[in-house]
């Protein structure tokens, strides 16, 4: 493939992203949408960068962010995070990416928002009926990512996503498409994606059962015929991202990155994400950036990080990141994970 034919790829995929987004966001209101978790940012590298990373990743949290950008990755990857969520909720993420022959890349991802347990009370039982009632929601995800040249690749994911809640829940599939370019500029890289295109959400399950009495003015009908209760269906998030990043410096000692990234969300306004990174010796790694630039009421404020990167044996290198959020009333994120490459 020629580098004009790449380039003319290039400009096609970011149409069709800039069409399909502009078709799907033109019913969209704020606050109208569930599966609020797919939103939730994963990895420290991307949130101690202030969520600056659908053009800046370099590690198997890009399936998250730009599926196309993880074809640039120089072997397989595999990473765990977990952060301690608002609310004293856990949000997990772990995700897989393999790769033989640096063009054709597989990967996988499961994501987790575990709300925790509690007991089931009533009117009658205000202490307990004995039972306990849990939430979670997961995301499943399969990715497939081709690397046409050095300097172009497209790559897609189909998810399975569920919220539950004791014993109702909701599910859907979606479609996350995303693509990386490297410019001759000082090799800044563009990239772009599109994520959870997909259906709707609707509660079901034996918690909506309530018994009704269908002819209330007849004395002797019976007052418990199983209902259903009727829920709305609602649409998931669908996120349009854009955004740069380029290496200021860049030696064997020394790399220093800079990356924004522009946010189209269907359920908030537009908003720019803005962060660095300062690598020493592909070793030490120190971050910083801020999210949410555009929304006038924000908690999300500055974020700073860091890593650490070690060959063992010759045969893998294990690393370690960690991010720090501020989040304004709700006080402050904690984020962790760790990685191998090999």
């Amino acid at each position: 493939m020629t580098m004009k034919t790449t380039q003319t790829s290039f400009v096609i995929a970011l149409a069709l992203l800039w069409v399909t987004s502009g078709i799907s966001f033109g019913q969209a209101k704020i606050g109208t949408t569930a599966a609020q978790f797919l939103g939730i940012a994963a990895g420290p590298k991307a949130l101690a960068m202030g969520g600056a990373y659908v053009a800046s990743n370099t590690d198997a949290t890009g399936l998250y962010w730009n599926p196309g950008s993880v074809g640039f990755l120089s072997g397989s990857h595999v990473v765990f995070s977990s952060t301690e969520w608002l609310a004293g909720t856990d949000y997990r993420w772990v995700g897989a990416v393999f790769t033989f022959d640096g063009v054709n890349f597989i990967g996988a991802s499961l994501t987790n928002l575990d709300y925790g347990e509690d007991l089931v009370t009533t009117e009658i039982q205000p202490d307990g009926t004995g039972e306990r009632w849990t939430a979670s929601d997961i995301a499943f995800a399969l990715t497939y990512t081709r690397r046409f040249t050095d300097r172009f690749s497209i790559g897609g994911s189909a998810k399975y996503i569920q919220q539950s809640i004791h014993n109702t829940s909701a599910s859907t599939f979606a479609l996350d498409f995303g693509l990386l370019f490297v410019t001759g500029f000082n090799d800044m890289r563009l990239g772009m994606s599109i994520s959870n295109f997909g259906g709707d959400m609707t509660l079901d399950g034996r918690d909506l059962l309530q018994p009704i009495n269908i002819d209330p003015s007849n004395s002797g009908s019976n007052k418990n015929v199983p209902g259903l209760r009727k829920t709305d269906a609602w649409p998931i998030p669908l996120l349009f991202r854009v955004g740069v990043a380029m290496d200021v410096i860049s030696s064997e000692i020394l790399t220093w990155t800079v990356a924004a990234d522009a946010l189209r969300p269907s359920d908030n306004v537009e908003t720019v994400n803005v962060g660095t990174q300062v690598g020493w010796g592909d070793m030490l790694f120190l971050r910083a950036g801020l999210r949410g630039i555009g929304q006038d009421e924000r908690e999300e404020g500055v974020s700073v990080g860091g890593g650490i990167r070690l060959g063992v044996g010759g045969l893998m290198t294990v690393e370690a990141d960690y991010a720090y959020t501020q989040f304004g009333l709700f006080g402050n994120l904690n984020t962790l994970a760790v990685g191998v490459r090999f």
